[in-house]
């Protein structure tokens, strides 16, 4: 029973890390859309997405880590991607290979 206890807590103490963080320090849930449900909806679902890929780039792979670049440059050029690049089929075949993402 303790275990499932510690268990329940450890979790419970993750989750409110990051929801805490997402809320009061990196990207200000409590904005001025949250009058409207849809919206509220949405903006929390792009936050929620932008986390993941933040989380991601942050932690993600040695080649990143090797491209000794400041966050900022890598954001910057995270973003240029999205914008311009156009997938091709090669890439939708990568894609539908299945990954293993590690945090170290």
């Amino acid at each position: 029973m303790e275990r499932l206890i510690a268990a329940g807590r450890s979790r419970w103490k993750i989750e409110n890390q990051g929801f805490n963080e997402q809320k009061n320090n990196r990207y200000n849930i409590e904005h001025a859309n949250s009058q409207n449900y849809t919206a509220m909806k949405n903006h929390y679902l792009l936050v929620q997405i932008t986390d993941i890929i933040r989380q991601l780039f942050e932690k993600g792979s040695s080649i990143l880590k090797a491209l000794k670049k400041t966050a900022k440059e890598k954001s910057s050029n995270l973003l240029e991607s999205f914008r311009t690049r156009i997938l091709t089929d090669e890439d939708f075949t990568h894609l539908s290979k299945p990954i293993q993402v590690r945090f170290t």
